[in-house]
C-alpha cells in the first residue's frame, strides 16, 4: 500500500492544474484551502445540525465546492474543462435562502453564536465562507480567475448559511437566548 504522504511538498512547493509548481502561500492556495475550511466546516454544521433540511442542502453545498475548487485549482487556460458553478446554481441557492426566509423571523437584535451546537457551527461556516469570497475576488481582481459565478456562489452561501442559522436555532431552541438586548 502506497504512504499518504508523498514528500514532494518539502521544497515548500506544490503542484497546480496548469504550470508547474508554485509555493504553498500562493493566492491560488490560499483560496483553495479556505474553500476546503469552508467544506469541512459545512461537514462539522451537518453532523451537528439537528434539522434534517438543513443537512441535506449542506451536503449539496460540499459537492458544489467540491467540484469548484477542481476550476479554481487550475490555469485560466484550463478552468473551462473543470467548470462546474453556473449561475443554475447560484439560483438554487437563492431558491434556498428565500424558501428559509419564509419560515424564520429576522432577529430583532444582533446573535451571538454559540446557542445550538449546529448553529454555532452554521455561524462558524458562514464566517470561513465570507473568507473564501475575499480570496476568490482578490483571484479574480489578479487575473487568476474568471468565473463570476463563483464570487456571487459565496456571496449568496453567507446568506443562506444566516438563514439556515435562523432555522436550526428556530427548530431547536423555544427562544434565541443569546440575541443582545
Amino acid at each position: 500500500m502506497s504512504p499518504f504522504y508523498t514528500c514532494k511538498g518539502d521544497d515548500g512547493l506544490t503542484s497546480f492544474i496548469g504550470r508547474g509548481r508554485l509555493k504553498k502561500y500562493d493566492l491560488r492556495f490560499e483560496a483553495l484551502g479556505t474553500l476546503d475550511e469552508t467544506s469541512t466546516a459545512l461537514g462539522l454544521a451537518r453532523g451537528l445540525s439537528a434539522v434534517p433540511q438543513i443537512k441535506e442542502i449542506l451536503l449539496h453545498i460540499q459537492r458544489d465546492l467540491s467540484g469548484m475548487m477542481g476550476e479554481v485549482a487550475s490555469d485560466l487556460d484550463q478552468a473551462e474543462r473543470f467548470r462546474t458553478v453556473h449561475e443554475e446554481q447560484v439560483k438554487w441557492l437563492e431558491q434556498q435562502a428565500d424558501a428559509i426566509t419564509a419560515v424564520v423571523e429576522a432577529p430583532r437584535s444582533f446573535l451571538m453564536s454559540g446557542d445550538t451546537p449546529g448553529g454555532g457551527a452554521l455561524a462558524n461556516a458562514r464566517a470561513v465562507s465570507r473568507r473564501a469570497e475575499r480570496r476568490v475576488v482578490e483571484m479574480t481582481d489578479k487575473g487568476l480567475l474568471n468565473n463570476q459565478n463563483i464570487i456571487a456562489y459565496l456571496n449568496r452561501l453567507s446568506s443562506l448559511l444566516f438563514v439556515l442559522e435562523l432555522l436550526e436555532l428556530k427548530e431547536s431552541l423555544p427562544e434565541t437566548p443569546s440575541q443582545a438586548k
